[in-house]
């Protein structure tokens, strides 16, 4: 009885044991670990923006051209005895200039629904403020003059100085662009307008009759215009979102405006050896302004 009673706890701890391998044997259910959570992209789904930066800004001038010409009538104690017309073009030289110049920029973007394909647009307005000068510029020209006898005759308009300038531009660039986890990157193409004025100084017109070099128009003639000329535009470019709520952009701009006529024209008078010259200097400049531009804004979103 008593090596019955031993038996019993004794079979109790060895099934317990056999129980316990038997668990330690067995694979146990881990759970597996959370998976990682993607990080948020920084670029907005939509966005209204404002941007101020500075820009580098190559400018040139191209394409330029002047036309010129007198008309006049000469007098001999009032009585007119010859009428004369010359005229003739030239193409003058112009630097391409280059410098740093303050920019504002403000534009709208949006996603296409569950893509990180994006369109919108963004108007940049840039205070250029550049200017080339040519110096002592000459038009040739040839005409003739009718007095007791028909005759051809050379000469020249002789310009102080011509000088053209841009003063402002301003882009409106739709465009398309695609969505990262902080950055964006964009290409667009629009329209521009462009601020331009033009100066011809110290125009004086010269005849060369009878191997005499003479000053047909008299005094100096100064003329000067300012226009607005459109032109188009293309842009690319991309961004750094510091957060959803400001950004850096840098972009790449070249744009070109038309071609414009300008004419210009005024009344002259002179007297050499008791004759009297008076009449018209007239003509037309023509030209575009091309520019290149780097760009670094920083930029509110909202």
């Amino acid at each position: 009885m008593k090596s019955i009673a031993f038996a019993l706890p004794l079979a109790a701890l060895m099934c317990a044991g056999v129980v316990d391998h038997a668990c330690a044997q067995t694979p146990r259910h881990v759970p597996a670990p959370p998976l990682a959570t993607p990080p948020l992209s920084m670029v907005p789904a939509t966005a209204y923006f404002l941007g101020l930066g500075g820009s580098f800004n190559s400018t040139s001038f191209t394409d330029q051209n002047i036309f010129a010409q007198g008309v006049s009538d000469i007098f001999l104690n009032g009585t007119q005895v010859a009428f004369g017309a010359a005229g003739g073009p030239t193409v003058p030289s112009l630097s391409t200039q280059s410098g740093l110049s303050p920019t504002i920029q403000a534009g709208f973007f949006q996603h296409f629904a569950g893509s990180d394909w994006l369109w919108g647009a963004k108007v940049s307005y840039t205070y250029l403020h550049a200017s080339s000068i040519d110096g002592n510029v000459i038009v040739p020209q040839v005409g003739s003059f009718t007095s007791a006898n028909s005759d051809t005759f050379t000469g020249n308009v002789v310009i102080h100085s011509y000088q053209t300038s841009i003063e402002h531009q301003l882009n409106f660039i739709p465009f398309v662009g695609y969505s990262f986890d902080r950055t964006m990157v964009y290409f667009g193409v629009g329209p521009a307008l462009f601020q331009t004025q033009s100066k011809l100084n110290g125009v004086i017109g010269f005849a060369a009759i009878n191997n005499t070099h003479v000053n047909i128009t008299g005094a100096p003639s100064n003329f000067s215009s300012s226009q607005w000329m459109i032109g188009g535009a293309a842009a690319i470019g991309a961004t750094y979102f510091l957060s959803p709520s400001w950004f850096l952009d840098c972009s790449y701009t070249f744009a070109m405006s038309e071609s414009r006529t300008t004419s210009f024209s005024a009344p002259f008078a002179s007297a050499t050896d008791g004759y009297t010259d008076t009449g018209i200097l007239s003509g037309n400049y023509s030209g575009r302004v091309m520019t290149q531009s780097v760009a670094v804004s920083i930029n509110k979103a909202f």
